[in-house]
């Protein structure tokens, strides 16, 4: 070797200086570099996976919050519905109840009317019988004592027609021209078989009564009477 120029001496402590100084190297840089990079690559990949949750995390509460979004909008929508549901079924109650006052003032109207009539008629009925006795009385030629009177005015006004008798029913209306006393509407519902008997006022018929009794009808009014009489002079 030393032929060729090579101290052995000297490359034996080069090539051990070179490999010491590649342990030295190995120990002290190569391992804690390798292990620095170790740790990061750790950590970039933790962290990676930390984004990758976090992703997941925020894709699925987003997911969840569309969800609770969604519901909340179904719910509002369904209290909306229900609340113009109820809104117009209260609408509902109360216009029924408008119209059920209503018809209930407007009967009591009528009905107050009629009684008011009814008692304006029964306060005439004595000026009508004052004047029917004075006319039969001029027509008669002679005086008629007053029961007699009175009882042909009774007859005009309140006399059952015969043929009422043959009648029976549940439900019995009786017209009349003007009001009838108390005595008068007890003869007429003894005369009348049914259970139920009411009375109504009609001037226009002029006298006499007309008798209902369930679908049937007497007419012996003198409205009737003068009908039918004009009837047959036809």
């Amino acid at each position: 070797m030393e032929a060729l120029g090579i101290n052995i001496g000297y490359l034996i402590m080069q090539i051990l200086g070179i490999t010491i100084l590649v342990l030295l190297l190995k120990g002290l840089l190569y391992g804690p570099m390798i292990k620095v990079l170790e740790e990061r690559k750790a950590r970039i990949a933790k962290g990676l996976e930390d984004a990758r949750q976090a992703a997941v995390a925020r894709d699925n509460a987003d997911a969840e919050a569309k969800k609770v979004l969604d519901a909340a909008r179904v719910d509002a929508s369904k209290l909306r519905q229900d609340a113009a549901g109820q809104a117009e079924e209260q609408a509902k109650v109360i216009l029924a109840k408008a119209n059920e006052d209503a018809k209930e003032v407007i009967h009591n109207a009528r009905t107050e009317a009629e009684g008011e009539r009814n008692k304006i008629l029964a306060e005439l009925r004595s000026q009508v019988a004052a004047i029917s006795m004075a006319a039969a009385n001029k027509l008669v030629g002679e005086a008629l004592d007053e029961k007699r009177q009175r009882a042909l005015l009774a007859d005009f006004f309140a006399k059952v027609p015969d043929s009422v008798a043959g009648l029976s029913g549940s439900k019995a209306e009786v017209t009349s021209a003007l009001p009838l006393t108390n005595e008068e509407m007890a003869q007429v519902k003894a005369s009348v078989n049914a259970a139920d008997v009411s009375f109504k006022v009609n001037p226009k018929i002029l006298g006499g009564l007309i008798v209902r009794v369930d679908d049937r009808v007497v007419d012996n009014s003198v409205a009737g009477q003068m009908a039918n009489l004009a009837d047959s002079l036809k």
